[in-house]
Order: C-alpha cells, then sequence, then structure tokens
C-alpha cells in the first residue's frame, strides 16, 4: 500500500476468541486471508477494523492467532479491544458476551475510510462484490446491501479462493436478502411494481391492517433488511448523522435492521446489488438462520432481545417524520474513551 493515503473503504467487524459457533478461528483467518487477497488483487486500499469486545482471559488475544498482512499488501489490519470493564457496565453482560452493534459503532467512529461497510467475520466476498467495491463510483446519497449466501462449514481452509468460491456456487444453502416481491433473482413482471399492487399485497401480507396505499409501510417492507448486519455500506458521514446503531442493552437480532431504517428515514437511496455480487456466509450450528423455530425461542430467552413489531413500528415512525431515532448518545462508540488498538500494516 502507498505511504501517506488513507484507505478507499473502511470494513469494520466485531469478535472475540471464543470459539462462537464451532472453529470460529477457522472462519475468521479464511475471512481476514479472503480480504488481503482481493484488496491486493483489486487494489483497494482497504482498512479492516476488527473490535474485540470482551476479550477472554483464557484465551490469546485475537491479534497473537489470525493472519497478518504485509508490507505491499493494500490491506491494513487494526484492532480495536474494548476490555471486559467496559461491557460488564451493562445489564445482560454475562448473557450477551459481545454487543455486536455497540462494537460496530466502536470501529465506526474510528474508521479512517471515505466509506464504511459493516460485516461479520465468518464471510468471503464475491469478486463480483469486490469488483463493484473496487470501482471506487459509490454515492455518498446512498446505502448499499449485498444478498448473503449461506455455505457448508465443510469449505476447506487450505483451499485457494477460487477453489472456496467454486464451492460456494456449487453449496449455497439458502439465500437472504431483499424481499423477493422487490428482488433482482426475479424477472418479475411490470406491472407487480405498480403501487395499487403493492399496496394489494401488503393487506394480503398483515392481514388487511392496511386499508388503503401506506407510503411509509411500502417504504419499510422494501427495506432489504433480511442479514443486513452481515453487509450494510455507508458513507463516512451518513454513519455518522444516523450516530450508527442503537446502543441497546439487548442481543444484536434486528438491531441491523433500525440501521438501514434511519438511513432510509434521512432519505438515503437504498441500492441492492445484483445476485452474483454476494457474500458467502460459512454456516455454523448456532446461527440464526441455521436454528429451528423452537431453538429460537430457547435462544432468545437465554439472551434478552427486541421484538420485531417494535423494529417495525419504530422504523416507520422515524421514516414518516424523516428523522433519526435519537436514541445514542453523543459518545456513542465510546468516542470518549481511549481504547487500545494495535495495527498491522499501517500507511503510516
Amino acid at each position: 500500500m502507498s505511504k501517506n493515503t488513507k484507505p478507499y473503504l473502511s470494513i469494520i467487524a466485531a469478535s472475540r476468541n471464543d470459539n462462537h459457533g464451532e472453529d470460529m478461528l477457522k472462519r475468521m483467518r479464511m475471512f481476514i486471508n479472503g480480504l488481503i487477497e482481493q484488496c491486493n488483487k483489486y487494489q483497494l486500499r482497504t482498512e479492516l477494523i476488527i473490535v474485540e469486545w470482551n476479550p477472554p482471559a483464557e484465551t490469546e488475544p485475537l491479534h497473537q492467532v489470525l493472519p497478518k498482512p504485509k508490507t505491499a499488501d493494500f490491506l491494513t489490519l487494526k484492532y480495536i479491544v474494548v476490555p471486559p470493564e467496559l461491557h460488564y457496565r451493562y445489564r445482560f453482560s454475562k448473557q450477551i458476551p459481545l454487543y455486536q452493534m455497540i462494537a460496530k459503532n466502536v470501529g465506526i467512529r474510528r474508521a479512517e475510510g471515505e466509506f464504511v461497510l459493516c460485516t461479520n467475520v465468518d464471510l468471503l466476498f464475491s469478486d463480483k462484490l469486490f469488483e463493484f467495491l473496487s470501482a471506487q463510483k459509490l454515492d455518498k446519497n446512498s446505502y448499499y446491501r449485498a444478498n448473503r449466501c449461506d455455505v457448508p462449514a465443510s469449505i476447506k481452509e487450505e483451499w485457494t479462493l477460487k477453489q472456496q468460491f467454486e464451492f460456494c456456487e456449487n453449496n449455497k444453502l439458502r439465500v437472504l436478502g431483499k424481499n423477493p416481491l422487490y428482488s433482482n433473482m426475479i424477472d418479475w413482471p411490470k406491472w407487480a411494481f405498480e403501487k395499487k399492487f403493492i399496496a394489494l399485497t401488503l393487506n394480503y401480507l398483515v392481514g388487511f391492517k392496511y386499508t388503503f396505499y401506506d407510503p411509509v409501510a411500502v417504504t419499510f417492507i422494501k427495506l432489504d433488511s433480511n442479514a443486513c448486519g452481515d453487509f450494510t455500506l455507508m458513507h463516512k458521514d451518513t454513519w455518522t448523522k444516523i450516530e450508527g446503531y442503537p446502543e441497546l442493552d439487548l442481543y444484536s437480532i434486528h438491531i441491523d435492521t433500525l440501521g438501514i431504517a434511519a438511513a432510509a428515514a434521512l432519505g438515503y437511496k437504498q441500492v441492492s446489488l445484483p445476485s452474483e455480487a454476494c457474500t458467502y456466509h460459512i454456516d455454523h450450528y448456532n446461527g440464526w438462520e441455521a436454528l429451528a423455530p423452537l431453538e429460537r425461542m430457547h435462544f432468545v430467552h437465554n439472551k434478552p432481545s427486541i421484538g420485531f413489531d417494535v423494529v417495525a413500528d419504530a422504523s416507520k415512525y422515524i421514516m414518516k417524520h424523516k428523522t433519526t431515532l435519537g436514541f445514542n448518545k453523543p459518545n456513542w462508540g465510546f468516542a470518549d474513551v481511549e481504547l487500545q488498538q494495535i495495527t498491522f500494516n499501517s500507511p503510516e
């Protein structure tokens, strides 16, 4: 990476060395190695910020066990450590060892890239997705979403990235992304996007709750919210205006939806990328989508979380009033706290 240059893209993820979902280190190694290779291939100046939240005392810190970029690489890797004493300020700190969305806020506040992508540590980005990012033609007035394709955990770390991609394409377990009514994966006729058809569909889906065309309800249902925590990309200024994710003392499920709802409420345009420009998520046993319905009930019983009904109502409210959630304090993301930072391959 050339010196004295800021990255075009900051990628934010959160983790800790607790073997969450099994084979966690393998999944993280694949994530980092994939990014190093793709940043070099497409010559995209990128910083990867991994927020290490509440690191366990009994395991090694992540920066000691995960791959590191070399001097010539286009990727800078930063670890920002949120210590246990900050974690234990929260009511449910024993039930929730990692506050994922608050951790991502820590990274957002400290990101140096022009655009900031919030994602997770067990993903590979397709070449079409990275090709799109490397064109450096992102619109400041838009936010971007990409489909997530879940693939089996049997993917091999020792394979080349090309072999890993071939495996992913041939072994998709499920595809998560834009509502099928508006998906670019389906060639729907033009009439399917007419307001009257959308209103009638909404009425059917929600038990005739909407007796007439409600533009706020339509805007909400068009949000590309499914698995949006795995890929939400905005300009750094946009993240600042929406004040990141609401810092709820709850498990992270559905909080990611509030992030894109806040951007939509302020008038930013949603861009859902083509299906081939996707992320590949390495499946794991306790991932939300992998759980059976009753398993999900037990999961949220043990980890207090927000209901989607509350998220939907809050989202539609801010969209109607074109405002932010206004939930976070000015120091969101621990902006006023000096945190340990370990950097590899700094552009200086």
